[in-house]
């Protein structure tokens, strides 16, 4: 008799499977993108675009853009962190409610930052999501690692002639969070190594180091040639300390 049940139990969860999950159960999630050696990247900056999928079946299951402020420079920052002290309260993120009636693995994509796609970074994780057992408070973070990097001089595909040199190689750099850059501030511009990669031609022809200016984020140096042809610049900004880089492109012809 006792066989039979279990032969009968079994028949039914062959038929019906479901009935081994409880219902949907609305399960939270959050995530946030946190640039390496600064802060969270929010509405400032355009935010970072978060992608949730099913693992498995690679479906998007949710999609957003992480929204608020940057957070709290000294909690952040300057604040040695203790274990489960949060960082992140009041800085951007993108929550999303799936309705799941068993664990899923999850491969979390996060784009930043996202209207910035010269400098775009793509970063992934991947987590379980148990229904019924959010993953709140600080929530998910994922570092973007990378600096914010645009060449402003010479303007791309500027046509110019010799007599206007020495010509003037002007940079922006920020962090990934829109953070400044200052001479000798939290993110010290002085310590930055910001070096224009010149070729003429397709060759390489000079490297010239930009210094920082007084006004925030500013790099620049004076660019001297006596050749005519086209010039490419790789422009690179790189953080000894951390290993931290960024790079952005640009070209010009002299007569």
């Amino acid at each position: 008799m006792r066989r039979s049940g279990f032969i009968i139990v079994a028949l039914l969860l062959q038929l019906f499977p479901s009935a081994l999950w409880a219902e949907p159960t609305p399960t939270e999630i959050t995530v946030r993108a946190k640039a390496m050696d600064a802060k969270f990247i929010g509405s400032s900056i355009g935010g970072a675009m978060v992608i949730i999928r099913d693992a498995d079946s690679g479906e998007i299951l949710a999609k957003g853009l992480t929204q608020g402020s940057t957070g709290d420079t000294t909690r952040i920052m300057k604040t040695p962190r203790e274990r489960f002290q949060s960082i992140a309260d009041g800085a951007a993120h993108f929550t999303a409610t799936l309705n799941i009636s068993e664990p899923v693995f999850l491969t979390v994509e996060v784009l930043a930052p996202y209207i910035k796609k010269q400098a775009r970074v793509v970063a992934q994780t991947q987590t379980w999501l148990v229904p019924g057992r959010p993953i709140s408070g600080d929530g998910l973070i994922v570092e973007i690692p990378g600096m914010l990097v645009d060449l402003l001089s010479p303007q791309t595909h500027l046509y110019t002639g010799l007599d206007q040199s020495p010509f003037e190689i002007r940079a922006n750099v920020v962090m990934m969070c829109g953070c400044s850059l200052t001479d000798g501030g939290l993110w010290d511009g002085s310590k930055i190594e910001v070096v224009a990669l010149v070729k003429r031609d397709g060759k390489s022809f000079a490297r010239v180091p930009l210094e920082i200016q007084e006004t925030m984020n500013t790099f620049s140096a004076p660019f001297a040639t006596d050749l005519p042809g086209v010039y490419e610049i790789v422009l690179y900004a790189y953080d000894p300390k951390t290993g931290n880089t960024g790079v952005d492109r640009g070209s010009f012809i002299v007569r």
